[in-house]
């Protein structure tokens, strides 16, 4: 029996189902604990090498027990003990744990977010788990049974073809959704997808990005589809993130300036923002809010419903492959051009080709001047940047 005072010093972090791991935990007076379910946690002492279970009632008073004639190696049956030492609390938070595959587990926290009135949320989590979970091996799996080598074998066959950063981007949404579903009674171990991010390249950074020429976006922009073709466009024109400019709907536009905003941050914060068209992009704004009522979205996939990332990446890849089944040498379209190189392209033509001062490009497309100098820098005029280092020098 422990005392109430060492249960703050607990770690939940222990990854127990290895024995490596549990040979490399320290020795100490109290149990490093894994998190089995809200409030029930399996235990392992080292020194005495004892398993041990510790339960959190409604009240929140503190139950524990040793797990006796169970071996020191034996982790599944360590676990099992645990959880029915559990059931004998009437309350229980893992009396009825569930015991089912990565993807029903995925599918609980779907239906979770959908219970607490987030189905946007529900959606956006839905599409990327059809993305790179339900249709690989890693889906079948028995979540309890996930081990860390198996999340790393998934995570490294969605490298394929895709940046670091996207990578990073789909790995936090499945982990997020596998830890609700351990909160929600499913059986697994935590510590197996608690995984090191792989190194990751910033939105604009100028070694990941893809400049495309005009030639190259209008090759794109003539061979797409028309609501294609209007919404890369409107990135051409804007600079804005593709996500931005999807969600911007017709009473954004002012009829010299469009109202765009996006989430930064931890936690994220809605920052907005104007964006003060040209005349050839007013024009065009005009055009596509004429005739809509102000919420409803500027740009749509199929005339109804905004743009969604899954299907506008889908479609400017077709479009992109479509243009390089004729086009040789310079005018074929990059690997790794999307959506976002047509922001790119804004903001350095913006700097090298307009001249317009980084402050103005940076406000403009809700960047900083910290990433205008770190990934456009090579774009802003020689001229611009004596002068940038002379106000500097002056300082």
């Amino acid at each position: 029996m422990f005392s109430y005072r060492f249960v703050r010093m607990f770690t939940a972090l222990a990854d127990l189902s290895r024995k490596r791991e549990r040979d490399r935990l320290p020795i100490q007076r109290w149990p490093h604990y894994l998190k089995l379910a809200e409030g029930a946690y399996l235990g392992f002492r080292r020194g005495p090498d004892t398993w041990h279970a510790r339960f959190r009632d409604r009240k929140g008073a503190q139950h524990y027990e040793a797990l006796h004639g169970v071996d020191a190696n034996d982790y599944d049956g360590a676990k099992r003990a645990a959880e029915a030492w559990f059931s004998t609390f009437s309350n229980s938070a893992a009396r009825a744990v569930k015991r089912d595959t990565v993807r029903a587990a995925l599918e609980a926290y779907l239906a979770d977010l959908r219970r607490h009135g987030r189905p946007d949320a529900a959606r956006e989590a839905e599409w990327r788990f059809k993305a790179v979970v339900y249709e690989d091996e890693f889906a079948g799996i028995e979540l309890e049974k996930v081990t860390r080598d198996d999340y790393l074998e998934w995570r490294d066959r969605l490298m394929s073809g895709r940046a670091p950063r996207t990578v990073n981007r789909y790995v936090r949404a499945v982990t997020a959704a596998l830890n609700c579903a351990i909160e929600l009674g499913h059986a697994g171990n935590p510590a197996a997808w608690r995984v090191k991010a792989l190194a990751d390249d910033v939105e604009d950074d100028s070694e990941t990005a893809v400049f495309l020429t005009p030639e190259q976006r209008k090759a794109v922009i003539d061979v797409a589809d028309s609501a294609t073709a209007d919404f890369v466009r409107g990135l051409e024109l804007t600079g804005a993130r593709p996500k931005e400019l999807a969600g911007a709907v017709a009473g954004d536009f002012d009829g010299k300036a469009l109202r765009l905003s996006h989430r930064k941050g931890r936690p994220p914060r809605l920052r907005v923002r104007h964006v003060v068209l040209s005349a050839e992009g007013v024009q065009f704004f005009k055009r596509q809010t004429a005739d809509k009522l102000p919420s409803a979205p500027i740009f749509t996939e199929d005339g109804e419903r905004a743009w969604r990332r899954h299907i506008w990446a889908r479609q400017i890849r077709s479009a992109i492959a479509r243009v390089n089944e004729k086009a040789k040498g310079r005018a074929r379209i990059p690997s790794g051009a999307s959506a976002y190189s047509y922001r790119h392209a804004r903001i350095s033509e913006l700097l090298q080709v307009h001249g317009v001062d980084p402050l103005t490009v940076a406000h403009q497309t809700g960047t900083s001047i910290a990433m205008i100098e770190k990934a456009y820098l090579r774009f802003i005029p020689q001229a611009l940047r004596e002068k940038l280092a002379g106000v500097r020098d002056s300082g």
